[in-house]
């Protein structure tokens, strides 16, 4: 098992979150993902990683078939933002691109969370690893995670 995905299970455990890990296959993208899992694709929480002028990391948790509002984003980090790139994502999450959790950070990022996600009963979440995903309640991830409920989708 991979060290980010035993990251993940850890991250689980400790947070007491009611989730299971599943290996449907590819799914570095949310379209990949939706369709190995076999659900929509706004199903699928995407995690985006920005970092600030300042440094800080922001992680951006999205329904699958949603943008990014740049300006909206920027506005609610109260700073310029940038689109991480793989090193500094894998440095400040412990995570490569493709398969970048919500939870189980080396260092934990401020979470804003698209509320588009709390209209399903069940979203997927990449699980460390690009073959990964866990599914979970929503609203229990983004309380798991400590994420701010926010629109800054297009």
């Amino acid at each position: 098992m991979s060290k980010s995905l035993a990251r993940v299970r850890q991250a689980i455990t400790d947070l007491d979150l009611r989730a299971e890990v599943l290996a449907p296959g590819p799914s570095r993208t949310a379209e990949a993902a939706a369709e190995a899992c076999g659900c929509a694709l706004d199903q699928i929480a995407k995690s985006l990683i920005f970092q600030g002028e300042s440094g800080a990391i922001y992680l951006f948790l999205t329904a699958g078939g949603n943008r990014l509002d740049e300006s909206k984003a920027t506005a609610l980090a109260g700073e310029t933002l940038l689109r991480a790139d793989a090193a500094t994502v894998r440095k400040s999450t412990g995570f490569a691109i493709g398969g970048v959790a919500p939870i189980g950070h080396l260092t934990a990022p401020r979470i804003f969370a698209d509320p588009r996600l709390l209209d399903f009963e069940t979203v997927f979440a990449a699980a460390g690893t690009p073959n990964h995903v866990f599914s979970v309640a929503p609203a229990a991830l983004f309380a798991a995670c400590n994420a701010q409920t926010a629109e800054f989708t297009a």
